[in-house]
């Protein structure tokens, strides 16, 4: 008797780990599967491409790679001599224009101030047209000079918000051309982070949601909120032919995986002493508001 109970007691022991342990294992499975949170967290950034609005060689570098700069420092400067010459050119340029137009403004007035049997009512009306004409080409002189002056000051390319220098490769002696990306800035308090969920969660999501964002390999916790979903991700299988026709994919898997759709996620507070990074991974676990 006394061994039927050491048995049963053992069987009821077994039982009940085994219970606990499938109670938790689901438990664990539900909040795997079906809560709203995922391990495909990145943090995110504005990136503003600094492209110089002018082309010649660089003669100056004033910051180093991941330097802190604010608005309006100077970044880098194109060598001002060929500009300085130009500027001389139109402004010479302009000086003539300026004494034809007052030239053909005194004709003009000489011929206005003759009676008909000395001067003609034709010669008059050309005269004023050449004025007319004198006085435009003047003012297009004169937005010359103001062309030449832009240059010379977009020869020295400032910063356009505060923010890091990131990956800066440019050096003095460079050739740069007008329109083409010669540095990046990383902007400053323009960090997001981007958590890509899976579809079947997105009714679990809404604007507004507290977020968690546990950073990779560290302790420190970056709080946030839900600032806005994604409405469209690109499809693979929505691709056309030569003729715009649609290319279907003749096969079919039957193991279907869920979407990732990116969920902007806009940062409230970081953990003193963390830094944040543009690039780095993060699981994102979404705290959910209770409905009214």
């Amino acid at each position: 008797m006394r061994l039927f109970f050491v048995k049963a007691i053992r069987y009821l022991l077994t039982f009940f780990v085994v219970g606990i342990a499938l109670y938790f294992g689901l438990k664990l499975w539900e909040h795997y599967m079906n809560s709203s949170w995922t391990r495909d967290g990145r943090v995110r950034a504005e990136v503003v491409m600094i492209a110089p609005d002018v082309s010649g060689l660089v003669s100056k570098v004033y910051v180093l790679d991941n330097q802190f700069v604010k608005r309006g420092d100077p970044l880098f400067e194109i060598d001002k001599e060929r500009f300085i010459h130009a500027l001389e050119n139109v402004e010479a340029n302009a000086r003539t224009k300026k004494a034809e137009f007052e030239m053909k403004q005194n004709q003009y007035q000489r011929r206005a101030g003759l009676s008909d049997e000395v001067v003609s009512q034709e010669s008059r009306n050309d005269a004023m047209l050449e004025v007319a004409v004198a006085k435009a080409k003047y003012e297009e002189a004169l937005t010359q000079v103001e062309t030449a002056k832009l240059d010379i000051q977009r020869s020295q390319i400032k910063a356009p918000c505060d923010g890091w220098v990131s990956n800066l490769l440019l050096r003095k002696g460079d050739y740069v051309k007008t329109g083409e990306t010669h540095l990046a800035m990383i902007k400053n308090d323009s960090f997001w982070v981007y958590g890509y969920f899976e579809e079947n969660k997105l009714s679990l999501l809404h604007v507004g949601d507290l977020a968690k964002m546990y950073m990779l390999g560290t302790d420190y916790i970056v709080k946030g909120h839900i600032e806005s979903l994604a409405r469209g991700i690109s499809d693979r299988d929505n691709v056309t032919d030569q003729r715009l026709l649609a290319n279907v994919n003749p096969t079919f898997t039957w193991v279907r995986l869920a979407q990732r759709i990116p969920v902007r996620i806009k940062i409230d507070s970081v953990p003193k002493g963390f830094t944040l990074v543009a690039g780095m991974t993060c699981s994102v676990d979404i705290v959910q508001k209770k409905e009214k």
